[in-house]
């Protein structure tokens, strides 16, 4: 039983939102809305000719890196030698080193791929510092919490939704460059899929 509640505990504290198959989106050029998977850099979007389509690109594509570094962290429940802080402020960084903390202690490290989709929701341009809001649906489907010490996959909870949804933060900081701020799961509320 405390092997499932890290699980869900683990699976509900990563970040994410609006479902995928696992299989990097072969429109993500075309489109701000983007599906990846932690194995998959992100692409960069080409310029759009709204300034506001462009701007959801940057914050989706800084978004998407940081997916991909924090799956990189979890992967050995440790973020040294990923480029998290590129991409996160403190806050956001703050909720991954508390996983990456129980991940360690529990002796458990993710496997497998754990897909996203991710769709800006609102985009605040006008602001002295410009912000944006996302929605994700993370897709637990492929993902796996591994008992390190015992060496064997820890089940994920008979409630834990396969695909739940994410609020993620975000603003532009001088330089143009988006920065993650916050990210809140909502584990037992699901999405897509």
């Amino acid at each position: 039983m405390r092997w499932r509640a890290a699980a869900a505990s683990v699976a509900a504290l990563v970040l994410l939102s609006a479902c995928s198959d696992n299989k990097a989106d072969k429109s993500a050029d075309k489109d701000p809305t983007t599906t990846v998977t932690p194995s998959t850099a992100p692409r960069q979007t080409p310029q759009s000719s709204s300034p506001e389509a462009t701007e959801k690109a940057a914050v989706v594509a800084s978004y998407n890196a940081m997916w991909v570094e924090q799956m990189k962290a979890y992967r050995k429940a440790d973020a040294s030698g990923t480029d998290l802080e590129k991409y996160a402020t403190l806050d956001a960084l703050g909720k991954v080193r508390i996983d990456l903390a129980r991940m360690k202690e529990r002796g458990t490290v993710i496997r497998g791929d754990m897909g996203h989709q991710v769709t800006v929701t609102k985009l605040d341009l006008s602001a002295k510092t410009p912000t944006a809001a996302m929605t994700d649906c993370v897709d637990l489907s492929h993902w796996q919490t591994w008992d390190t010490k015992a060496n064997k996959p820890i089940p994920l909870p008979s409630a834990q939704p396969m695909h739940y949804l994410a609020q993620v933060k975000a603003e532009r900081w001088d330089g143009g460059k988006w920065m993650i701020t916050d990210f809140t799961t909502k584990g037992s509320q699901p999405c897509g899929g």
